[in-house]
């Protein structure tokens, strides 16, 4: 899981921004690469060693424990490689552990169940002493907003659980959702007269329909054969006489000038009122 993962880098940034552990150079690279030589400060690697993750349990009522299926439990075991200066001794080494353990526990979101740190060895690769330490962290790995977070100083709810909330596959865009609750719109226009009109609608649509108000789809004049049509209907990959989507809504035509099969779009009529549905 990428947003674990991402947990030693946050806690060497928040151990950074503490004064009283100012003396101390983190790093996040695990395992620990060569240091400077001779070492002149104490540096510390911070890192995952290892991981468990479990199915997590609510008390009911009843007292009954009851799974909650879509949180885990988890204990993160972080490792510390502490590196002291040869001229600073090996109490060095433990002072850095002691600090960094009291900040974490005392001072952070972080809930440490146990720490503990092996014996001290000099590396005379470095000429410094080289203290290997542990932490283990205990974190609910829940999406709810409302569920606990045992390191908000670290990590947000939404990266810790973005695996989950990204899930397209479960979980709906803002763009979908307000589809879902307007898939359409619906209105209506005055003609103007004019050749062309353009009607704002917010959005690129993926149908748009226009018909005349009180009037027929189309107006046949039989002693001229001059016909005129008063409804149209567009989509993006074609449209029907006098009308077209546009990136903000849809534009009609009421024009001689435009004619197919002896009929010509009259959709501005000056005074008609025409109404329109308009699909996202």
């Amino acid at each position: 899981m990428s947003e674990i993962s991402a947990l030693p880098a946050n806690i060497v940034e928040w151990l950074k921004s503490r004064e009283e552990l100012e003396y101390i150079r983190f790093l996040t690279e695990f395992p620990a690469i060569k240091k400077a030589i001779p070492l002149k400060h104490t540096t510390v690697a911070v890192g995952i060693e290892s991981m468990e993750i479990v199915d997590s349990f609510t008390e009911n009522d009843e007292g009954v424990l009851v799974e909650n299926e879509y949180c885990r439990q988890a204990e993160i075991n972080l490792k510390l490689s502490i590196h002291a200066p040869l001229s600073q001794g090996g109490e060095a080494c433990h002072a850095a552990f002691t600090d960094i353990i009291d900040c974490l526990t005392f001072a952070s979101g972080l809930d440490i169940l146990t720490s503990g740190c092996g014996n001290i060895v000099a590396d005379r690769d470095t000429d410094a002493f080289v203290l290997t330490a542990w932490a283990t962290v205990n974190a609910s790995l829940c999406p709810a907003q409302t569920s606990s977070l045992d390191f908000p100083s670290f990590i947000s709810k939404d990266l810790l659980c973005g695996s989950h909330i990204n899930d397209s596959s479960i979980h709906l865009s803002e763009k979908q959702q307000d589809y879902l609750n307007t898939p359409f719109v619906s209105g209506s226009y005055f003609g103007t007269g004019d050749a062309s009109k353009s009607v704002s609608l917010g959005f690129r649509p993926s149908v748009a329909i226009v018909i005349g108000g009180q009037l027929p789809l189309m107006h046949v004049n039989h002693s001229s054969s001059w016909n005129k049509s008063y409804a149209a209907v567009a989509i993006d990959s074609g449209a029907s006489l006098g009308i077209e989507i546009t990136n903000n809504g849809f534009k009609v035509r009421s024009t001689d000038e435009e004619v197919s099969r002896n009929c010509s779009p009259l959709l501005n009529e000056l005074g008609t009122t025409y109404f329109y549905l308009a699909f996202k």
